[in-house]
């Protein structure tokens, strides 16, 4: 009898370690999958774009874009101001108005925190803010003193455009394909980010051209041949991504490597500092079973 509870006992204790590591696996994974229904897939004439959303930061500026792209709004527009270097944009008609069908949005700027909110920290004492880092797959910077933390102007980022009033944006919205505009920061509205195909944001026809040369023709601006929720694609037609987890002790490892410039190539070492706009995340393309 001893025998045999000695056996149970080992095996169950066997079994515990086996689950407490699957679920250390699990929450501590290198990659993590994407939400069908806040995907987007955007069509272009060079190729396929995958956006992840971010309702957890701008949840009406998400909302209100899938309502759109469910009703095909977006389909047939153009990208009407291009600046290389900086951005790309697009929207109704051109840029010449706004659609009054279209409600206003309140600006998503910035969010509060306390000092027990938790994100992967990348640097202190940046140039914009006093702490960086990423929480859940997107660049963030935050202000333990003010109490608020926001999203962050880096290449790739999706937010929406708007005029000259805070809470004036509606449908516009731009990518960022240059170097990162921080000081657009807390005063514009991010709610997404190119995960996959950004070498098709980048070949997003330039509208403004170097002084003295012809205008670029309004005929030859990029169109957006479609774009859909990643869910209401027809299965095979889905592209389905799965993309660095920032959470992960990997990530954090790869973080102090990147700051610490080891490689031989560094000959002489940069300073020991590190640009949430200098680290891009990874991706990776998921085959169907």
């Amino acid at each position: 009898m001893m025998k045999k509870s000695l056996k149970y006992f080992l095996a169950m204790s066997a079994l515990l370690l086996v689950n407490a590591c699957d679920a250390d696996d699990v929450s501590d994974a290198q990659w993590r999958s994407l939400d069908l229904n806040t995907s987007i897939l955007l069509t272009l004439p060079y190729g396929k774009v995958v956006i992840e959303l971010a309702p957890q930061f701008s949840p009406n500026h998400v909302a209100q874009f899938r309502q759109l792209v469910k009703k095909g709004f977006y389909d047939g527009n153009k990208f009407y101001r291009v600046i290389d270097g900086f951005v790309a944009q697009a929207g109704p008609k051109d840029g010449s108005e706004e659609d009054k069908s279209v409600p206003l949005l309140t600006m998503e700027g910035s969010w509060g925190i306390d000092k027990e909110t938790a994100f992967t920290l990348v640097q202190n004492n940046d140039l914009f803010a006093p702490q960086t880092g990423f929480k859940q797959g997107f660049a963030i910077a935050s202000n333990e003193q003010t109490q608020n933390a926001w999203l962050t102007h880096c290449p790739g980022i999706l937010a929406m455009a708007r005029g000259n009033e805070a809470d004036s944006a509606s449908s516009h919205f731009y990518f960022v394909i240059g170097q990162a505009p921080r000081y657009l920061d807390k005063i514009m509205t991010i709610f997404g980010r190119v995960v996959y195909g950004m070498e098709h944001i980048q070949a997003i026809q330039r509208t403004s051209v170097i002084e003295g040369e012809r205008a670029v023709d309004h005929r030859d601006f990029t169109v957006i041949s479609s774009m859909q929720i990643m869910a209401d694609v027809p299965v095979g037609d889905r592209i389905i991504i799965e993309v660095e987890n920032t959470e992960s002790s990997l990530f954090k490892e790869r973080l102090i490597k990147r700051r610490a410039r080891e490689h031989e190539f560094f000959y002489q070492k940069p300073p020991p500092v590190l640009d949430v706009c200098q680290v891009p995340l990874r991706s990776r393309l998921v085959t169907a079973k």
